[in-house]
């Protein structure tokens, strides 16, 4: 059980990480979970008068690539520091025309195509299935949402994001098939995360970042590719900067939303199918931070 007053966790991606780093300053935790360490150490401050906890999903340096990061350890890490809220951030590819590079997405769905990452705290320990029909909070995807017109930059209410594995991308057969689906986003961080915050009972959101149009789209002919990466690179600037604007904008919001309960909050109430009676000490002490409330 963690006795941390109660904050909102903010997971940086691509771009964004560095971005907020350098402008996030308090105390700094190096923190060992059962999972092993975070990606890297936690910043605990303010931001907007507001308790943060800030992660930096692929390290000091980006040296982390999205199937490398330790997901597992970052959240119990956030959930030990009192982070009952997340809002992650993630640069993506726009896998519709309506979404153009440089928009900011508060996506409501998910597809998870990942296969090699650890993706429960749960693992053969406990039998627990959570809840995922709507993988994102919606009180706090409406809290980001409040906050649109403050920023420079179309903001879409929705979108089904896509988490492919990588760390390559997608094949063009694969990006129309993708699009095929309904699909309107592609990247590669999203998952296990949120489901893993559900695991954790935190609220989780997403501010995705399409930095370019996935390779359904075919680009500009006379457009070489180190012209392509400096307009990717471009998009993911202007992007990380009018996020940061929406995410302080909405954290200006958020005191009320800190204080207050969500049914995310309580998303192992029914989801422990084990005998609790049958749960063994060194099983139940690993995990007595996320399921400590639930047992005798």
């Amino acid at each position: 059980m963690t006795n941390q007053p109660r904050r909102i966790g903010i997971i940086g991606g691509s771009g964004l990480g560095q971005a907020l780093a350098r402008q996030t300053t308090g105390t700094v935790h190096d923190i060992e979970t059962p999972f092993g360490t975070p990606s890297a150490p936690i910043v605990t401050a303010e931001l907007e008068s507001i308790p943060i906890a800030f992660l930096a999903r692929h390290g000091r340096g980006h040296l982390l690539n999205p199937s490398s990061v330790p997901y597992r350890a970052n959240i119990f890490a956030l959930k030990e520091l009192g982070v009952t809220h997340i809002i992650a951030s993630g640069a993506c590819g726009s896998l519709t025309e309506q979404i153009a590079p440089g928009h900011l997405v508060i996506p409501d769905q998910v597809i998870d195509k990942t296969f090699k990452r650890a993706n429960s705290f749960f693992d053969g320990e406990l039998a627990v299935h959570v809840d995922f029909a709507y993988p994102f909070c919606q009180r706090l995807r409406e809290l980001l949402l409040s906050a649109a017109e403050q920023v420079d930059t179309n903001v879409h209410d929705s979108g089904t994001y896509i988490c492919m594995e990588g760390p390559q991308f997608s094949t063009r057969a694969e990006s129309m098939l993708h699009r095929s689906w309904g699909a309107h986003l592609i990247g590669m961080t999203c998952m296990p995360e949120a489901k893993l915050a559900r695991e954790a009972e935190i609220c989780y959101a997403l501010v995705a970042l399409p930095t370019d149009y996935d390779c359904w789209k075919p680009h500009e002919g006379d457009q070489n590719k180190h012209a392509l990466m400096k307009e990717i690179i471009g998009n993911l600037n202007t992007a990380t900067k009018n996020a940061i604007a929406l995410i302080r904008a909405a954290l200006a919001q958020a005191g009320t939303l800190l204080e207050s309960e969500c049914e995310h909050h309580q998303a192992l109430e029914l989801g422990i199918w084990s005998d609790k009676i049958a749960v063994t000490n060194p099983t139940f002490y690993k995990l007595q931070m996320l399921i400590g409330k639930y047992f005798p």
